[in-house]
């Protein structure tokens, strides 16, 4: 390799790792996931896009003297990336699953794989075949190509929807693996037959792989066992380590490859047979993962987008053919996976979910097309419309499944999936939204003040893990992601065990987070949400980005806490000009003074022009019995903000201000300045939003005093001297 292809090589991977992370943001945003995005960047790198449009630029990107460089390059990733596609299969996704997932696996295979061999017999061979490959080879190409699912696409689409940890996604990622270790069998028997230069060598190549799975299981396995107790119980993961993991895994990738069966189906097999016990397999995913999935892998998308010509496509015949291409995997894929899904016991809109997410296909199934060219056993036209097949189905996985499956729906079984203790349905609840653990402790003191010490208060503490995090937490091993968010609801839970406060946590991985904290308070019938808040990287505002969201979704109240080490609520400051915002503060102030005895102060701040007129105006908002507890203040000044900010000075524990202009707090999605009132003063604060259009309460007086809100919000405020 002389220097000039070496500059050509670090040109080409500048081109297409930048390409493909462009493409990237797009697919994201169309809720694709990333693969998507590498093989449309492939795609349009190759001579369907590039070639058309700039076939000068495209010869100089990509010489045909490069192309061997970058195939072995792209090779070299492909058993990487095989290699961690085995640490990723546990043998715990099948505990309890076994029998419903190896019917719907075997079901998504069968079919498909009879539809394929079917129309390979009967209408493609003839049409679409390479010259001169065996009939039988063909046949069996075009059954395993149409059976196979992308079991890391599929466990990516499941994190991002939250739904890994849900019946469903527990089902749809067992099969997905069952799936993919049986497909990649058959794939080796294929391959074996194909290379072969007849039935004997085919027979004798099935009797080595054979040997050879065996001494990976009863040799290789026990070895690798020991091995990663060692990683876990001394110095961890050493370079040496994985120098020694390394040239096993290329020498199993050279041994299949010597036997006939390819390379991949070795970096396969020692992947599986690594322990997932003990840590060695999270270390190593966690090691080689990045320069695999951001480096190398991007490059084998490339290579094939150059292989695929969708010029070759210039007749309403071939493009009726790939059409049908697409009708038949959907139909047997979908179909075999929805029927056998729903002979299980699952309801048709499970098994549906099911049907949509096994027909994923992308990124395996350009593996095993890249494979059947290579091979000679199809054509560059049918490599294309397969091409297209794989794009489509995987792209039509995330929109059908939002359908078939919704948010909403998702939502609803996660709630019924959360154990419930015996609470009356009138209990005051009381949605505690975590992002960060700082956060926690002062939500939990206030939740104490709001449930009263006979906690008369149903808590839950929401914490939503981006699907980054998710993906981060499946890498190190844990097979729930959600057992992430242990560390931002400890300080919350640890706070509420001192105080005796029962406090019940929801957790699952978001990827619209306002709208799940907006769905959860929903299904949950809470009365108030309450948010954490923490200093943003970039904005300063406290109502913007997430929080802004929530509070222009929620159809309830909206609190932000903004906690400067609240310790106990004895001492309330409630500034009131009289918005719905303020009212709804006045609410939750209300509900203090019952449950847990503060000590209110109500500073009304009316203008210089309406002075007097303020002390006219408290009498139906605190009944009797609850008056010696609130002070009044009635106070003129031109600005309220300065008014409250002057009076919070006086040494209270907590001021719950409505949201609005008056004081400086308007919810915004974006902000670079810090409302003063967050900034300059001293105590902790609940800054209030009530939605518009709803009242503050809608509720019998007696069922008013029991929640501690208004009784009417729309009623002018009374007088009291």
């Amino acid at each position: 390799m002389n220097p000039h292809m070496l500059a050509q090589l670090l040109v080409q991977l500048i081109v297409i790792i930048g390409v493909s992370r462009l493409i990237g943001r797009g697919a994201r945003w169309l809720g694709q996931p990333l693969v998507i995005a590498e093989v449309v960047a492939g795609i349009a790198l190759g001579p369907s896009l590039l070639g058309w449009l700039a076939p000068d630029a495209m010869r100089w990107l990509f010489p045909p003297e490069s192309m061997p460089f970058l195939k072995m390059l792209a090779e070299v990733g492909l058993v990487l990336f095989m290699f961690l596609i085995g640490l990723e299969l546990d043998p715990k996704l099948l505990k309890g699953r076994g029998h419903a997932s190896v019917a719907i696996s075997h079901s998504s295979i069968i079919v498909p794989f009879g539809l394929g061999a079917a129309a390979g017999a009967l209408w493609l061979y003839r049409t679409l075949s390479s010259p001169d490959v065996p009939f039988s080879s063909f046949v069996l190409f075009m059954g395993v190509s149409m059976s196979i699912t992308a079991f890391p696409v599929l466990a990516r689409i499941l994190t991002e929807r939250g739904l890994m940890q849900s019946k469903l996604g527990a089902i749809a990622i067992a099969c997905a693996a069952v799936d993919d270790v049986t497909a990649w069998c058959i794939l080796a028997f294929v391959v074996s037959l194909v290379r072969a230069s007849d039935l004997a060598h085919a027979g004798l190549t099935t009797v080595f792989a054979l040997l050879y799975i065996g001494f990976m299981l009863m040799l290789v396995r026990p070895f690798l066992a020991r091995l990663g107790a060692r990683v876990a119980n001394r110095e961890g993961l050493t370079q040496n380590v994985v120098a020694i993991t390394l040239v096993l895994l290329l020498a199993s990738a050279w041994t299949t490859e010597y036997i006939g069966i390819h390379s991949l189906f070795g970096a396969f097999m020692f992947g599986a047979v690594i322990p997932k016990e003990g840590g060695l397999a999270a270390a190593l995913a966690e090691k080689l993962e990045d320069v695999a999935v951001v480096l190398l892998l991007p490059v084998f998308f490339a290579f094939s987008g150059l292989r695929t010509q969708l010029g070759l496509l210039a007749t309403p015949e071939a493009w009726l053919t790939c059409g049908a291409i697409i009708l038949l995997a959907c139909l047997g894929k979908f179909g075999g996976s929805a029927v056998a899904a729903r002979l299980t016991g699952l309801r048709w809109r499970e098994a549906g979910a099911i049907g949509i997410l096994m027909n994923t296909r992308g990124l395996m199934e350009l593996i095993v097309l890249n494979l059947g060219l290579d091979l000679g056993v199809i054509s560059p036209t049918l490599f294309t419309m397969m091409v297209i097949m794989a794009l489509v189905t995987t792209f039509m996985t995330t929109p059908f499944l939002r359908l078939m499956y919704s948010p909403e729906e998702q939502a609803r079984e996660q709630m019924v999936q959360t154990p419930e203790g015996p609470l009356p349905p009138s209990a005051y609840t009381v949605l505690l939204c975590v992002s960060h653990g700082q956060a926690g402790p002062g939500m939990a003191v206030l939740s104490r003040a709001l449930a009263g010490e006979r906690n008369e208060a149903n808590l839950y503490a929401l914490h939503l893990l981006s699907p980054d995090r998710a993906l981060k937490a499946r890498a190190d091993g844990a097979l729930d992601p959600s057992a992430a968010s242990g560390g931002a609801l400890a300080p919350l839970l640890g706070r509420a065990e001192k105080l005796g406060l029962p406090v019940r946590t929801l957790s699952f991985v978001s990827s619209e987070p306002a709208r799940d904290i907006c769905r959860t308070a929903q299904a949950k019938r809470a009365d108030l949400v309450m948010l954490g808040w923490h200093k943003p990287l970039f904005s300063q505002t406290v109502l913007g980005g997430t929080v802004h969201e929530v509070m222009q979704e929620a159809g309830g109240t909206v609190a932000v806490l903004v906690d400067r080490g609240l310790s106990q609520v004895r001492r309330v400051l409630v500034p009131f000009v009289g918005s719905r915002h303020d009212r709804a503060a006045l609410g939750l102030a209300r509900r203090l003074v019952k449950q847990a005895g503060a000590e209110v102060t109500v500073l009304h701040v009316t203008s210089p022009e309406g002075a007097g007129t303020g002390r006219a105006q408290v009498e139906e908002l605190f009944p009797a019995d609850e008056g010696a507890a609130v002070k009044l203040k009635v106070v003129s000044h031109a600005s309220p903000e300065e008014a409250a900010l002057e009076e919070a000075k006086a040494g209270y524990d907590l001021v719950v201000v409505g949201l609005g202009a008056e004081w400086g707090l308007e919810d915004r999605l974006f902000g670079v300045q810090r409302e003063r009132i967050v900034r300059d003063a001293p105590a902790s604060l609940l800054l209030v939003r009530h939605p518009e259009g709803a009242t503050v309460l809608a509720q019998t007086p007696e069922q008013a005093r029991a929640q501690g809100t208004p009784q009417d919000a729309t009623q002018p405020l009374g007088a009291r001297s």
